[in-house]
């Protein structure tokens, strides 16, 4: 998520610094960005123009003393704990002015702003994967957030290029909420032996979903996946309807996380 974000603030004429503590993952990241600026020039969406201006102003490191910015969109994993303790270390290296904005898919934003210095500052901007072809982002505000940072969050949405939705601070926000159950139910089906998870993506994209329940966890990955319906799970209070997987846990303990480790619920080369 964090490549296809950075590659269309890029296109869009940001400097960009695309940050991970691991060297090995920022490589794979600007591998990502150049092999999607090329299918773009190959389908006629960009040019070679387009392609060398975005990626002269994309900036690799693993140094977070670097991150000194005027916003900030963490593409991390789902964790509360993980995203405090990275905006407060931000919080002390930045001025109160800079954005801190949170792509988590169900932590509530209140809950993340709640140890920021300024929380009115923090604020959601949803991506959806892939982040650089889809075009809908939620823009969710906490009880912290401002209106001013709110708007600013909408402005940068539509400026590059995206389409933004304002949502309240509620678990899953809009869209994750209605879709949890888009993969919730299809792996009851496959633990209750009514069909094969292949079967079952079949059936949904032959009504009309370009991808079946278990194609997309392979996509997301399955232990992101598997991460924000144990949050929604917690979040609305163990209401059964949000129960985690077994078999979906089951692939997260053996590393099937699906593309990203070349096996999911299928098998990649």
């Amino acid at each position: 998520m964090g490549a296809g974000i950075a590659q269309v603030c890029a296109m869009a004429g940001h400097h960009v610094i695309l940050f991970d503590v691991n060297s090995e993952a920022l490589n794979k990241a600007s591998v990502a960005i150049e092999k999607n600026l090329d299918k773009g020039i190959s389908i006629g969406k960009i040019t070679e123009e387009v392609k060398s201006k975005a990626l002269a102003l994309i900036e690799n490191t693993n140094n977070l003393n670097e991150l000194k910015v005027d916003l900030v969109i963490e593409a991390i994993v789902e964790r509360l704990d993980v995203k405090t303790k990275l905006f407060q270390d931000l919080a002390e290296i930045n001025g109160p002015k800079t954005v801190l904005a949170t792509n988590t898919s169900s932590i509530p934003i209140t809950q993340i702003s709640a140890a920021i210095p300024h929380p009115e500052r923090v604020v959601g901007i949803h991506f959806f994967n892939p982040a650089h072809i889809m075009k809908l982002v939620e823009v969710v505000s906490g009880a912290h957030t401002s209106p001013e940072i709110a708007k600013f969050a909408f402005d940068f949405v539509k400026e590059i290029k995206k389409t933004p939705i304002m949502a309240k601070d509620s678990p899953g926000f809009i869209v994750n909420r209605v879709a949890r159950h888009y993969y919730v139910e299809g792996l009851k089906i496959l633990e209750e032996n009514v069909a094969s998870h292949s079967d079952i993506d079949e059936l949904l994209q032959s009504s009309g979903f370009k991808m079946g329940p278990f194609k997309l966890m392979d996509l997301i990955g399955v232990e992101t996946n598997f991460s924000v319906t144990e949050s929604m799970y917690n979040l609305f209070y163990q209401d059964s309807k949000f129960r985690p997987s077994r078999i979906q846990k089951q692939k997260v303990d053996a590393g099937h996380h699906g593309r990203k480790s070349g096996k999911g619920f299928y098998t990649y080369a």
